[in-house]
């Protein structure tokens, strides 16, 4: 049995928590496999909304199991927040969420490094969440990182200490003001440790091949976007874990071979929230009406983000870098009510036009070239059918379809579950 793949395609924010919780029925396991709690992955369904930042986003569901992998860095206290907040939900969790024993540990110190390291950035800063998860994963590379299994061991605290003081040290070097109460920082930690520990924690990699022999269904979900992953995203204004396809090999141990489908979500224009460089960024009311339509505002950060026009040249290369097989275009109903809507079909880069996603997209050396299509002004937050999309979304379909050679076959029409198309 194969595993199908659902992942972001531009710098986050796309909608996959949706997409996952409407896909859900169709799948027996929900397994993410990378990032942190710097996710905000937001679902709605009936007149609720839920952000989740570390559980899948299959939880709400009743048949799926959802699992945690190797790859995710986990942060007790936001997890604790996480179960508290589905509690009045009735959900078992206990008996629907597995945790990987060889995910990683944020500590309250990881958190206190990102600041402290950010602070000392000053106007370089990167635009980090502050949640930990840069330092943690240069724990896990650096192989001095704690594991949920370590949990489990008799001495654990004794590495705990030893890394929490390292880190004090640095902390320290970096010579910024960072206010701390480290021993009440540790107090909720060690609290959120024991609510973990009622959790199921499992050697996630036997679990998968297992299931896999026994013909389950697994769906893998990713966190963030291609444009943000640590080897191919917009460099150094990325987060620290590969969050294209091959992130769901190494996260969850799943062979290339294994992977089936890989579904691309992308929103009909772009938003990007932080620091780093966005070609098709509007400074315009056009671009103020994209973010005050679309709501666009951080589910983990509550920052504003970023509008501009779709950028086909960096979804190109999203697609390509992932091998999406089906796309799945988010927020059309934001773009109803533009006369006209643009596309970047190219850069014009150090002098030449270029279609492929280059070293640095830095705005000094990078400017779009855009395609104008008309626009539609029908609501379509109470379409339900493809039939009834309007002749104009359906020529920007058609064109999207023709530049990225990949079929869109769900329009996302509203935030709810309901508001999804099938084509």
């Amino acid at each position: 049995m194969a595993v199908d793949l659902l992942l972001g395609l531009q710098w986050g924010d796309e909608g996959k928590g949706k997409i996952v919780d409407v896909m859900t029925k169709d799948y027996d396991i929900i397994a993410r496999f990378q990032g942190g709690p710097n996710a905000g992955h937001t679902l709605e369904f009936d007149g609720i909304k839920h952000v989740l930042h570390t559980i899948p986003s299959g939880i709400f569901h009743p048949k799926a199991l959802n699992l945690v992998g190797n790859g995710v860095v986990i942060d007790p206290v936001i997890f604790k927040r996480e179960l508290d907040n589905l509690a009045p939900f009735g959900i078992e969790v206990n008996k629907k969420l597995l945790i990987s024993r060889k995910a990683h540990l944020i500590l309250p110190t990881h958190r206190l490094l990102d600041a402290a390291s950010e602070a000392a950035k000053g106007k370089a800063k990167i635009g980090s969440t502050l949640k930990g998860i840069g330092p943690t994963y240069m724990d896990k590379t650096g192989r001095n990182g704690i594991r949920v299994g370590d949990i489990e061991l008799p001495k654990w605290k004794k590495k705990y200490r030893a890394l929490a003081n390292k880190h004090e040290a640095m902390i320290a070097s970096y010579k910024v003001d960072i206010q701390y109460n480290l021993a009440e920082l540790e107090k909720d930690f060690f609290e959120a440790i024991e609510t973990l520990k009622t959790l199921q924690f499992i050697d996630s990699e036997a679990f998968l091949f297992q299931a896999m022999d026994e013909g389950k269904s697994i769906l893998a979900e990713g966190a963030q976007g291609s444009l943000l992953d640590i080897d191919f995203g917009t460099y150094p204004f990325v987060t620290s874990s590969n969050t294209t396809a091959a992130g769901a090999c190494t996260g969850l141990g799943v062979a290339p071979n294994k992977i089936k489908e890989v579904f691309g979500i992308f929103k009909a224009y772009t938003t990007r929230v932080g620091s780093g460089p966005f070609p098709t960024e509007l400074f315009d009311e056009v671009g103020a009406t994209m973010g005050r339509v679309g709501n666009e505002f951080g589910a983990t950060t509550g920052r504003p983000r970023r509008c501009g026009w779709l950028d086909l040249v960096a979804l190109k290369y999203a697609v390509s870098i992932n091998g999406v097989t089906q796309l799945m275009m988010m927020k059309g109903d934001v773009l109803s009510g533009f006369k006209t809507l643009k596309v970047c079909t190219a850069y014009q880069y150090q002098g030449e036009t270029i279609t492929h996603f280059p070293y640095d997209i830095d705005p000094e050396l990078v400017k779009p070239v855009y395609t104008e299509l008309p626009g539609w002004k029908e609501d379509l937050t109470r379409m339900t059918q493809a039939e009834e999309l309007p002749k104009e979304l359906i020529g920007y379909i058609d064109f999207l379809e023709a530049e990225l050679k990949v079929p869109i076959k769900i329009v996302s029409v509203g935030p709810d579950r309901k508001q999804t198309i099938l084509r």
